[in-house]
């Protein structure tokens, strides 16, 4: 795609039009930041930024801001009325910032750091936490504006990808009441400025319920102990957010209703913990990728997805497995890559290869891991995801994480790092019960050569099991 922002596409409601069709019923519902609050209705009426909507209109924006909470003032400000918003993790650095704007074709900058220049060159506007005045008037023939997000770079180098509101929301179901229950309130690890908490804020702004927001500033223990504060009911992140969660003593403070994984593989062994520790909640984990978008949802508390799942056909979404990949084809996906010399997003169809692995085992699916991570021994292939499924099987393993090693005989040997829990007793005998396992479990070639614990293992801003730094 080029740079330059899309043309106008016809009248669509913006973000603040559908917050303010979810709200008819007069729910008090907020954004709630870790310092401060927003209730959805300010958010449908307030403009917070510190320039009129008539010097942003049409621009392509650049939302570059140290609070989660100013990311989500800013897109519910400027939706319909920009011409693209370009939605910038916190961890990029200068470089980073310098080439994204450019890719993307910025022309202006808004955050919410006094002294934050940002790129040479772009005029900087400022967010406030307090509605300023009124909705955006005088502006006339608003565009549908484009989101422009960034991959999470698991595996390699970050892309930005181009989403309509439409699009992005094409998964939330409509606003509706909750029949004899309580509204939700949710919360999510995820940050909102990449696709998965994106995803969990359009949910809640379209949906008309509260949110609690977090960034890699607050300490887990003091979001969760919010979570009780706040009477949290449904909950989402990554299996890797959720096994950290489940290290943490003040977990136990919780009784949610609603539990979702997404982002990364999510293996029977942290559903199965999830289960024990909340009984009573509903349990899904759902696929989705930044490019192609929400796939789709699996409900019955077993990793993987049903094979009937390829035979669906309910006008959304579209799968199919090539050569041991899972393509999809929706009206979720985005609309290309950003960049004079990016390559297509789909093929000529619109199937979009999601380098995803999977394998049928009867009349089911599993997740193998991304193609770009398999370890190659001595001519043999190995996804590093499913290694790891088998070590976080063990009793007393907490997560893991399987590298390649390099080996001057095979080329590389599967390496396993692993975090134990505090019932797991002594490592030595830890690690002979893993290895045992493993052998018992895995053929030769894909059973750890070598297993060393450690304290923690890092998760990236994406909230995913960093692998690039294996």
């Amino acid at each position: 795609m080029t740079a330059s922002p899309p043309e106008a596409a016809g009248p669509a409601p913006s973000l603040k039009d559908r917050i303010a069709a979810a709200l008819v019923s007069g729910a008090a519902s907020a954004l709630i930041g870790a310092e401060r609050s927003v209730t959805l209705s300010g958010l449908a009426d307030g403009w917070f930024l510190s320039s009129p909507a008539s010097e942003v209109a049409g621009r392509c924006v650049l939302v570059r801001t140290r609070s989660p909470l100013a990311a989500a003032l800013a897109l519910t400000s400027l939706d319909g009325i920009a011409g693209r918003l370009i939605l910038c993790p916190p961890d990029l650095d200068a470089t980073q910032l310098a080439q994204a704007a450019a890719t993307a074709g910025a022309d202006l900058m808004v955050g919410d750091v006094e002294d934050d220049e940002g790129p040479s060159g772009l005029a900087h506007h400022r967010i406030a936490f307090e509605p300023i005045r009124g909705g955006p008037d005088g502006v006339a023939g608003a565009p549908a504006t484009e989101w422009a997000l960034f991959t999470s770079g698991t595996s390699g180098a970050p892309k930005m990808v181009a989403h309509t509101l439409q699009g992005l929301t094409g998964a939330i179901g409509q606003p509706g009441a909750v029949a004899s229950a309580p509204p939700p309130v949710w919360a999510t690890f995820y940050d909102i400025r990449r696709y998965g908490g994106l995803q969990m804020l359009l949910r809640a702004l379209t949906g008309g319920v509260s949110l609690l927001l977090t960034d890699a500033r607050e300490p887990p223990a003091g979001f969760l102990g919010r979570m009780r504060d706040h009477g949290v009911t449904h909950l989402a992140g990554t299996p890797s957010h959720w096994r950290r969660a489940l290290m943490s003593p003040a977990l136990a403070e919780l009784s949610p209703r609603y539990l979702r994984l997404s982002g990364e593989i999510a293996d029977q062994a942290v559903l199965d913990s999830l289960r024990a520790r909340f009984p009573q909640a509903a349990i899904g984990h759902a696929y989705a990728s930044t490019e192609a978008g929400v796939g789709f949802e699996v409900t019955d508390g077993l990793a993987g997805f049903p094979a009937a799942y390829l035979e669906r056909d309910d006008g959304t979404v579209a799968m199919r497995v090539v050569d041991g990949t899972l393509q999809l084809r929706s009206a979720r996906t985005a609309r290309g890559y950003l960049g004079a010399d990016a390559p297509p997003l789909g093929d000529a169809d619109g199937w979009v290869d999601t380098g995803d692995l999977v394998e049928r085992r009867g009349e089911r699916f599993h997740f193998l891991g991304r193609r770009s991570g398999v370890i190659n021994v001595g001519g043999l292939k190995i996804s590093p995801e499913e290694v790891e499924a088998v070590i976080n099987a063990c009793p007393g393993v907490r997560m893991s994480r399987v590298v390649g090693r390099a080996s001057p005989l095979l080329g590389a040997l599967v390496a396993a790092e692993v975090v134990l829990t505090d019932a797991a007793g002594d490592p030595a005998g830890a690690r002979g019960l893993i290895m045992a396992h493993c052998r018992a479990t895995l053929p030769p070639h894909k059973t750890p050569a070598s297993i060393r614990f450690v304290e923690a293992l890092k998760v990236g801003a994406a909230g995913k099991l960093e692998r690039r730094l294996a």
